[in-house]
């Protein structure tokens, strides 16, 4: 620090030098500080958001009984046996079930371990009796909104750094226009022993 400090009266010094020293710190305080505060609160926004889906899908969803009717006969045609597909080919089944509505439904499920017929498990419905995915849980919308809140972060702060970096190569390439005005007022002969300069 006291070589930068030292710095600043050195007759060398340009105006984009100290132009290119302030960027630097401003830029390096907006990534330290900056770009964690904005990544928190959208992590934070992003966190409320999740609750309120994960409060909407535990009103939107409901848990029923499905009874297994028979087993699906044929299995997907895959070569390979070590892919999940032919690993679970005997989890899916022909399955009946109930609406909270009261609907009778009947249809193709995923059973959650091997089953036989007459057997019954349970699945996610919305209202009307449609096959839904399982409803989010608090802790999974948590990781969500960390992972949210880091990544705004870090693309923060490399916006930050990219911008920075656009800045100072503007201000080399204003550097090197006046170097080469300077070269060419300065002429051909400047440093020989009989130009007279």
């Amino acid at each position: 620090m006291r070589g930068v400090w030292r710095w600043r009266r050195n007759p060398l010094r340009r105006r984009t030098d100290r132009i290119e020293a302030w960027l630097a710190l401003a830029a390096a305080l907006l990534i330290v500080f900056g770009a964690p505060a904005a990544g928190w609160l959208i992590g934070r926004a992003a966190h409320g958001a999740l609750l309120e889906a994960v409060r909407m899908q535990y009103q939107q969803r409901h848990l029923v009984w499905a009874t297994v009717d028979r087993l699906v006969s044929r299995a997907p045609l895959d070569p390979d046996p070590e892919t999940s597909s032919q690993r679970d080919a005997h989890l899916r089944v022909i399955a009946r079930w109930t609406a909270l509505d009261g609907s009778a439904h009947t249809g193709q499920l995923a059973a959650p371990r091997p089953v036989e017929s007459g057997e019954r498990f349970r699945i996610w419905t919305d209202d009307r009796g449609r096959v839904m995915p399982r409803p989010m849980d608090v802790s999974t919308a948590g990781t969500h909104a960390v992972l949210a809140g880091l990544g705004s972060a870090a693309a923060v702060g490399g916006l930050i750094e990219g911008g920075r970096r656009l800045v100072v190569g503007q201000l080399m390439a204003r550097r090197f226009r006046r170097w080469d005005a300077e070269w060419e007022r300065a002429g051909q002969d400047w440093g020989r022993a009989d130009a007279g300069s």
